[in-house]
């Protein structure tokens, strides 16, 4: 009789089992760091470091690869507005949360998430050098629960188009911010890419964006200004472009968004783009089960050559035929955010 029980009994816990797997069609659901499956829906939180169009347009474009791809999911966005512990709250928000996923927007977001979350997946995007930052092993094998896409530019093709633009150019000037890894590898990169081509650049550094536009006149006699993909120099961009204008001294961007605001040219970043790209990782991990510790992080393979001609002229600058046959035009969703 007590066998007969035993066996009836593990047979009900069986059928059970098995009626829980089909449940939802016998979708599995997203577990620990690596995703784990399919769901009907997504919660997806995003801590953005600060608001300017660069990043706006980035978290647009992560989005729109969910929307593109069919998946529900919705999002919840923070902008830590460009304060550290405020970056951190968010994410330690985030890490007590129900979100399957978090998106960190820009470097100091990135790590501020990376600190606070062990037990879900994190995607970066707009971070420079994602191992310099501490955020990855490796690009090639992240070894953690966190990945995602890298903005390195092609720097050394940038100041290769500052010198197309101004064959007889000697100096250049750099504004970026001191306390941001991103800009700083930036920065080394343009020495280095300069020293080759016989240029001399200069430096001015903020810590705040209301520096901004004291950093630009203190550069003073430069050939032409370039600004790295520094979030801070970035969110007082047109600071900068006031500059250039009243001084008639060449303003070049990294990214696409600072010719959109008065830049003259860039070989550089879609962030939109960027951001889709992002987007699709997130996917992989959440739909396919992919796992960040063995998603190695990407980056943009193709930079467009974006022009400005109302800039170009309003800082005095012909632009050449050369260049004005490779350019093409950013986005759509790239303009929209400017």
């Amino acid at each position: 009789m007590r066998k007969s029980f035993l066996g009836a009994v593990g047979i009900a816990a069986a059928s059970v089992l098995l009626f829980a797997g089909c449940a939802g069609g016998g979708t599995p659901t997203s577990t620990g760091a690596t995703g784990g499956g399919a769901k009907a829906s997504y919660k997806i939180g995003i801590s953005q470091f600060v608001q300017h169009p660069a990043l706006d347009a980035a978290a647009e474009g992560f989005q729109a690869a969910f929307k593109d791809a069919g998946i529900d999911a919705t999002f919840d966005i923070q902008n830590a507005n460009a304060d550290q512990a405020t970056a951190t709250s968010i994410s330690q928000k985030f890490a007590s949360s129900d979100v399957d996923l978090v998106l960190a927007i820009a470097t100091p977001a990135a790590q501020a998430a990376a600190n606070a979350i062990a037990d879900k997946p994190v995607l970066f995007t707009a971070v420079t050098d994602p191992v310099s930052a501490e955020l990855v092993k490796s690009q090639e094998a992240p070894g953690g629960n966190v990945t995602g896409t890298s903005d390195m530019n092609p720097v050394a093709d940038q100041i290769a188009l500052i010198q197309e633009f101004l064959p007889n150019a000697k100096t250049v000037g750099i504004i970026y911010s001191s306390g941001e890894v991103n800009s700083e590898v930036q920065v080394a990169a343009a020495k280095a890419a300069a020293t080759a081509k016989g240029l001399t650049i200069k430096e001015a550094t903020v810590t705040t964006s209301a520096d901004v536009a004291t950093a630009a006149a203190g550069l003073g006699q430069v050939d032409a200004i370039y600004i790295p993909t520094d979030n801070r120099v970035t969110e007082g961009f047109e600071s900068v472009v006031q500059y250039a204008e009243a001084n008639k001294v060449p303003l070049f961007g990294a990214e696409v968004n600072q010719v959109n605001r008065g830049a003259i040219a860039t070989l550089g970043l879609d962030y939109y783009k960027l951001g889709h790209q992002t987007g699709e990782m997130a996917i992989k991990i959440l739909k396919d089960g992919a796992d960040p510790a063995t998603l190695a992080v990407e980056t943009q393979s193709q930079f467009d050559l974006v022009i400005n001609e109302q800039a170009a002229a309003a800082q005095g600058v012909t632009i050449p035929e050369s260049v004005k046959a490779r350019a093409v035009k950013p986005t759509a969703s790239a303009t929209a955010t400017s």
